[in-house]
């Protein structure tokens, strides 16, 4: 039970239609509703984010800093992508409905929509769900310390990420006018084995892909 609910009181909440708390909208196929104690005041350790993409549709790079993240998958598919921090290794999961995927508390992760209609659920274990995004971390971040950190030239990092708006929440914009498009597996057999990213062909991560069986 919540400890500080009067139960007793005429404001408490025991039901809510999700379909009225917006989070963020791209357009009618991609868009996230949320339910957290500010929507239903009976809640305490659960939220939920219920989120609608089309195909090739991200929820972009983010973590959840209070809450581990239960993906499920209620129609369509998804590719649910995990970095595991503590081995380095980009974890790629595909789930359909019925199926799961786990994310711990403060793991970088993404979805990515493999078909239309895709609908998902992503429960936490906290009242309210807090994220960081990967829009705000390289638009907020100084340019002159990503610069600096990194080796990199101040100016040509300002021009790279100059387009990257704050709290995308699901990409690729609108408007994007980049001809090159993601691409992922368009088929899955019993073993499905992780995505390697031919463009980061020197990062460590490519050498460690494992396969994971279904």
């Amino acid at each position: 039970m919540v400890s500080y609910m009067d139960y007793t009181s005429p404001s408490t909440q025991y039901t809510f239609d999700v379909n009225t708390s917006p989070l963020f909208k791209k357009d009618s196929q991609n868009y996230i509703n949320v339910l957290g104690i500010n929507q239903l005041n009976t809640l305490e350790k659960v939220s939920l984010l219920d989120i609608f993409m089309s195909t090739s549709n991200v929820v972009e790079p983010h973590y959840h800093q209070n809450a581990a993240e239960l993906v499920y998958c209620i129609s369509g598919s998804v590719l649910v992508s995990i970095l595991n921090p503590f081995t380095k290794q980009l974890l790629n999961f595909k789930i359909t409905p019925g199926q799961v995927a786990n994310v711990p508390q403060g793991w970088w992760h993404y979805e990515i929509a493999l078909e239309d209609n895709t609908h998902i659920l992503a429960i936490f274990n906290a009242p309210t769900p807090q994220v960081i995004l990967g829009s705000d971390i390289l638009r907020f971040t100084p340019a002159n310390v990503m610069a600096h950190t990194y080796c990199l030239d101040e100016n040509q990092w300002k021009e790279t990420v100059a387009p990257v708006q704050p709290s995308t929440y699901i990409g690729p914009y609108s408007n994007c006018q980049r001809n090159a498009k993601y691409t992922y597996p368009q088929s899955y057999h019993q073993t499905y084995q992780q995505l390697q990213y031919d463009q980061y062909p020197d990062t460590p991560y490519v050498h460690q892909y494992r396969n994971v069986r279904w």
